[in-house]
């Protein structure tokens, strides 16, 4: 009797393994695969499951069960990174009464829809740089197919000093300041660094992110000077390394920048006062940029429109704003690493792309672009055997765009097409 019932098991597992590991063939007008940033013609991406299992050149020909899909005049590319976004809020004039009016369900909700837009734009994957911590959970909740959205790698909150730019309690009134602590991502010690750091952990977090200086939209009066000594980051990228972390530093002023990348630290974010001391010294560590000059054109722009931003911000977003596109320029002209990011949730989510315009008008080549936001971002997360290029073994998150990026970078903000882990979830 047990051996009918175990054929009748293994039959089971025949049929739905065989379900499970469905076959999809793409056929490609164009393909970017981004191993190179070359354009092949006619090719055929053929998907088991949610893995790439080969690429042809041709159209090849689905067997019998397998799915085909036409994306004969389109250019296929892998799914693109943003590797600064906050996935839990958008910029707007009511941005800082929502602190005192939105309850965490409130938060959850709009974090979930722009979580969608994100994906739907064709960002496969993002690194979501701080806020309370339901971005855990939309992470988690995401993994386990609960709702749509990109890949997140979450810093959950990020890592300040007592009135730094991720100070929680930053122009409140003196009643409600409080005195933070580790526990909420403020640190005024290496003891209370390494603290924070674990905490961050214990929370769920996958990346630590520090403010290393003053920010823009913070409630507070500076924008650019160091905010921690170089014994507490050296305590914060230490931890964070023991713990397999890897580490984002906020830096407008140069000195915060440079105790960072002394530091260790993975990535500078704005870096928009970079000297070519600190440029040179990130190539010399190997320390990647992520420029976000989104952020800083839609903070100029919303500067000017009154009651936008609070006062004190106004004049900050004014000076800084402006010119991050220029020390990119210089920074990629210099040789440092570039990855891609914009600080979505500053400026609207879904609007990724445009990072890609203002990173050809100055000066880098539109394939470089591209692998700023493919191929390199997969290195930078340390998720090169999974992700980053379209090739067999690496999982299918593949994208589409009516015309050829390098021809047309404009044409990234139209994506027609997404798929994410082998699954569609856009084809127009």
């Amino acid at each position: 009797m047990k051996k009918p019932l175990l054929l009748l098991g293994l039959m089971i597992l025949t049929i739905f393994g065989t379900m499970g590991a469905q076959s999809t063939y793409i056929h490609c007008g164009q393909l970017i695969d981004c191993t190179d940033g070359e354009v092949q013609t006619q090719m055929t991406v053929i998907v088991e499951g949610n893995i790439i299992k080969e690429v042809k050149k041709g159209y090849a020909t689905a067997p019998s069960g397998a799915n085909t899909i036409d994306l004969k005049n389109r250019t296929v590319l892998p799914g693109f990174m943003d590797m600064h976004v906050h996935i839990e809020g958008e910029s707007n004039p009511r941005s800082y009464l929502d602190r005192y009016t939105l309850n965490e369900a409130d938060v959850a909700f709009r974090a979930a829809l722009y979580a969608k837009r994100t994906l739907m734009a064709g960002f496969t994957v993002v690194r979501d740089l701080g806020g309370s911590g339901i971005n855990v959970s939309l992470r988690n909740a995401i993994n386990q197919g609960i709702t749509e959205g990109p890949r997140i790698f979450t810093a959950e909150k990020g890592i300040g000093t007592t009135g730094g730019h991720a100070d929680p309690t930053n122009g409140r009134k003196r009643l409600d300041l409080g005195d933070p602590g580790p526990k909420e991502g403020v640190i005024n010690s290496p003891e209370e660094a390494r603290k924070a750091v674990r905490q961050r952990y214990k929370n769920g977090a996958d990346v630590i992110k520090i403010t290393a200086t003053g920010g823009v939209l913070s409630v507070a009066k500076d924008g650019s000077g160091p905010q921690f000594t170089q014994e507490e980051v050296n305590e914060i990228v230490r931890t964070a390394n023991e713990y397999g972390m890897i580490s984002a530093a906020h830096a407008h002023g140069a000195e915060g920048m440079k105790r960072a990348v002394l530091a260790g630290i993975t990535t500078i974010e704005h870096g928009t006062m970079m000297t070519e001391e600190v440029m040179d010294l990130m190539i010399e560590k190997g320390t990647y940029f992520v420029p976000t000059i989104s952020a800083g054109k839609f903070v100029m722009e919303k500067a000017k429109i009154p009651g936008y931003f609070p006062p004190i911000i106004v004049p900050k977003a004014l000076a800084i704003g402006p010119k991050i596109q220029e020390t990119f320029a210089k920074a990629y002209k210099r040789g440092v690493k570039i990855a891609f990011g914009t600080d979505t949730g500053v400026a609207p989510h879904g609007s990724n792309a445009e990072e890609f315009v203002f990173m050809t008008e100055a000066g880098m080549p539109a394939k470089d672009a591209i692998l700023s936001a493919t191929k390199v971002t997969a290195e930078l997360l340390g998720i090169s055997d999974e992700l980053g290029t379209i090739e067999a073994g690496k999982k299918a998150d593949i994208i589409a765009l009516p015309e050829n990026p390098l021809e047309n970078i404009k044409s990234t903000m139209d994506v027609k097409f997404v798929m994410k882990d082998g699954q569609v979830y856009k084809n127009q």
